[in-house]
C-alpha cells in the first residue's frame, strides 16, 4: 500500500472505523501525511508571523486564521488517528482496548515513557499472518490460517 492509497482508505473508507486490520505501512503512511501537513500549517504560520508580526498589534488575522484551520485539521485527525491505530493493534492480534490502557499510563510520570515505548513497538512489528480474531491479512486476504494445507 503506498502513499496516496494509504491517506485514501484511511480518509475515506475507514474514517472511524474501529474493526479489522491495518498493515504497517496503511498506519505509517497515513502518519507521514499528518506530520507533513501538521508541519506544513506550522512553516506557513511561521513564515508569516516573521513577516507580519507586530509588537503593538500581535499576530496579524491571517496568522490567527491558519492557525484555526491547523487546530481544525488535528480536530478532524483525531478519530482516524485512533481508528487506525486500533486497527494496527488489531493486526498484531492484541485488541484495541489496550491501547485505551497504554493511553491512561501514558499520563503517569515514568510510566509513560515506557507505555509510549510500548505502543511504538507494537506499531512497528508485523501483523500476525493470515487471518486473525480482528479479520483476514490486510495484506494477503486470501491466505488461510491453516498450516498444514
Amino acid at each position: 500500500m503506498g502513499f496516496s492509497e494509504s491517506v485514501r482508505t484511511v480518509l475515506k473508507l475507514k474514517y472511524v472505523t474501529f474493526s479489522g486490520r491495518a498493515s504497517r505501512s496503511e498506519f505509517w503512511w497515513f502518519q507521514l501525511f499528518y506530520l507533513l501537513v501538521l508541519l506544513a500549517f506550522g512553516l506557513v504560520a511561521g513564515a508569516l508571523i516573521g513577516a507580519t508580526f507586530d509588537r503593538q498589534a500581535g499576530p496579524s488575522p491571517l496568522v490567527i486564521g491558519i492557525g484555526i484551520l491547523g487546530g481544525l485539521f488535528a480536530l478532524a485527525m483525531f478519530l482516524p488517528q485512533i481508528s487506525v491505530q486500533v486497527r494496527r493493534f488489531h493486526d498484531r492480534n492484541i485488541s484495541g482496548w489496550w491501547l485505551l490502557g497504554l493511553y491512561i499510563l501514558n499520563v503517569i510520570p515514568y510510566i509513560g515513557f515506557i507505555s509510549s515505548i510500548a505502543m511504538l513497538v507494537i506499531t512497528m512489528l508485523k501483523g500476525t499472518d493470515g487471518p486473525n480474531k480482528f479479520g483476514a491479512d490486510p495484506l494477503r486476504p486470501d491466505a488461510t490460517a491453516a498450516v498444514f494445507a
